[in-house]
């Protein structure tokens, strides 16, 4: 069932800003013969498409600049239900005609995740990928989401509702293993645990920065909630309180807790 999501969205994509909205989404598909569908869906106006073949008719991107996982979170930030591993059917439905929920694996919202690190739902894609559809179900409208999978600078999310706006730096947990393929046998030197210290430093930076630069706004970490992320909070949550930073935490079901 699709959420009422935000009118539209503004978002970079390959170094250019980009602005969709729910009714560009259904005027451009409204004629469309879906394609078939192989992992990726959404569902839009009562019709499953492949959320490649959706997100590029709708932006006019062709599907060689993006990936799925970009499509996903953009439509779903939209307020579009997105599904994932779909059995693939073995003709395409004719033009115009509905087509029935495809089959899915396990929960939309556990399916965000990339392919290739399918077992880890914490990377900082898929933690960003449940804060903005959170953020769009609960009424929020999401300004700006960068790519992380091309480490794009500047803030991760950016979002508004009710006069406030929100600027959220988003951080994952770190693996032992590579996300390349190439190295997929490697285990990285750094010990995760040593390495989410790093992370979560440059999250506070990050936030305080943002505080000195928009001081009007919402100051926001979005941590993965592990225990080693909940100490160093601890540890410094007097001191982000009174930097006025908050933190949320998202957990594996890609609920959102903000204090």
């Amino acid at each position: 069932m699709e959420s009422q999501g935000p009118a539209s969205i503004r978002f970079t994509l390959n170094g250019q800003r980009h602005e969709l909205s729910r009714d560009d989404v259904e005027s451009r598909l409204a004629d469309v013969a879906p394609d078939a569908i192989r992992k990726h869906a959404v569902r839009v106006g009562g019709t499953w498409f492949p959320v490649i073949q959706a997100f590029e008719v709708a932006t006019g991107v062709p599907r060689a600049k993006f990936i799925s996982h970009t499509a996903r979170r953009h439509l779903a930030a939209l307020g579009y239900e997105v599904a994932g591993d779909v059995e693939p059917r073995t003709e395409p439905p004719a033009a115009g005609r509905a087509v029935t929920q495809p089959a899915v694996a396990a929960p939309a919202r556990d399916l965000e995740r990339p392919a290739e690190l399918a077992g880890e739902w914490h990377t900082e894609a898929n933690v960003q990928a449940f804060l903005v559809t959170a953020l769009a179900a609960d009424g929020w409208r999401i300004l700006s989401v960068a790519n992380t999978a091309t480490k794009e600078h500047g803030i991760d999310v950016i979002a508004s509702r009710d006069d406030q706006t929100v600027g959220i730096e988003v951080k994952g947990f770190p693996s032992r293993g590579y996300a390349d393929p190439a190295r997929a046998n490697e285990v990285k030197r750094t010990n995760p645990s040593t390495q989410a210290g790093h992370w979560y430093s440059q999250a506070v930076l990050a936030a305080m920065r943002l505080r000195g630069k928009e001081p009007t706004w919402r100051s926001v970490i979005a941590f993965p909630d592990f225990p080693r992320y909940r100490d160093l909070h601890a540890e410094t949550a007097g001191s982000l309180a009174a930097a006025q930073i908050e933190v949320w935490w998202v957990d594996q079901a890609g609920a959102v807790h903000r204090p």
